[in-house]
């Protein structure tokens, strides 16, 4: 079966980086969109970064300049290099594959999350 699994998320001070990973089992990913969105307390999920299996990749304007995604498709795994963190960014980071790449009905499969905490 599909599994996604997030790692590398923790506490990190205003301004520092973190890298989160999202391997993938159970299938080949190679085609599929991966993307990441988050939730934090009170809000509504919405979308970090995707690529898609071409390579194109999408942010959201939030986070454009201080996050980079990338993929490995070798591994069937995606990460999400944060820089520049903000208090803003905390939030439970979700992985995600499918179709994708912006909008979160368009994936089919998702991690259980990872927690981002920046603290100011």
């Amino acid at each position: 079966q599909v599994q996604l699994v997030e790692s590398g998320g923790g506490l990190v001070q205003a301004g520092g980086s973190l890298r989160l990973s999202c391997a993938a089992s159970g299938g080949t990913f190679r085609s599929y969109a991966r993307g990441w969105f988050r939730q934090a307390p009170g809000k509504e999920r919405e979308f970090v970064a995707a690529i898609t299996g071409r390579g194109t990749t999408y942010y959201a304007d939030s986070v454009t300049g201080r996050f980079t995604i990338s993929r490995d498709n070798a591994k069937n795994t995606v990460y999400l290099q944060m820089n520049s963190l903000k208090p803003e960014d905390t939030a439970v980071y979700y992985c995600a594959a499918g179709v994708g790449p912006t909008i979160a009905t368009n994936y089919d499969y998702w991690g259980q999350g990872t927690q981002v905490t920046g603290s100011a």
